[in-house]
């Protein structure tokens, strides 16, 4: 079992909510970049808590950088004063640890909507992960970021580049070394609890696609959705209509 460590957190919304989630971001990026999540569950009557994942922003740096590391990170992670999140949003790489984190600790989260998740990275998925942080750390300098995505928000251009000026290259390499075999479809098999997936347009990129959406949504406790026209970070390339599309998320899981 890998040994946790406590993550820092920033918020949005009233914290004596009767209702608490949690926002885990993806390889590479940090807390802050949860932002439009954040806010949209406030504006809805939550608290929202996004938290920095070891080695990323400003949380504290481990040797270890498994999934299941992350995960264990996560578990010990709760909402003050209570044992568990209504909700848990994870992105990526943050999907995939809120998975394992759900399937091993029952009880420690109520629902998970997954943002374009990490279930499981085929070799091409991969290399074209690691092409893209290698050039987050060549040039984390928001003119790069704002070349690379010209119609990102101001407030994702400048934390793009933040995040990858926080991160640990290191940390962000291993995650890949140390995770040769990138699944936890059995934890998505496991899950007992309500699920939904909101995957990026695979005519732009995905990473949840093909016979794997097939054998995740096997599992009758996970739906799914797909926001068009966006890639692999769906809140940052169209960010209204995967808003919406988060928001009828919620209406299923019983969240609104």
């Amino acid at each position: 079992m890998p040994s946790p460590v406590s993550l820092p957190r920033l918020s949005w919304g009233d914290p004596s909510s009767s209702r608490h989630a949690l926002l885990a971001h993806g390889l590479g990026s940090n807390g802050a970049l949860m932002w439009r999540y954040g806010l949209a569950l406030a504006d809805a009557g939550w608290h929202a808590v996004a938290v920095d994942l070891r080695g990323h922003g400003l949380a504290p740096r481990a040797l270890d950088y498994t999934i299941e590391a992350y995960a264990a990170d996560l578990a010990i992670t709760r909402p003050e004063g209570r044992d568990h999140w209504e909700l848990v949003v994870g992105h990526s790489l943050g999907g995939a640890a809120a998975t394992r984190a759900a399937a091993d600790h029952f009880g420690w989260a109520r629902r998970l909507v997954l943002i374009d998740p990490a279930i499981h990275l085929s070799d091409r998925d991969r290399d074209i992960v690691r092409e893209s942080q290698e050039r987050s750390f060549d040039d984390p300098t928001q003119a790069a970021v704002r070349a690379e995505h010209p119609t990102w928000h101001e407030h994702d251009v400048e934390l793009k580049a933040l995040s990858a000026q926080q991160a640990s290259r290191w940390a962000v390499e291993q995650t890949s070394l140390q995770n040769q075999d990138w699944d936890v479809r059995d934890a998505a098999a496991h899950l007992l609890i309500p699920t939904h997936v909101i995957a990026s347009d695979p005519a732009v990129y995905s990473i949840f696609t093909g016979s794997l959406v097939d054998e995740v949504l096997a599992n009758p406790r996970i739906g799914m959705s797909i926001v068009p026209k966006a890639g692999h970070s769906p809140h940052r390339d169209q960010p209204e209509a995967t808003m919406q599309v988060f928001h009828a998320a919620l209406l299923s899981l019983g969240a609104e």
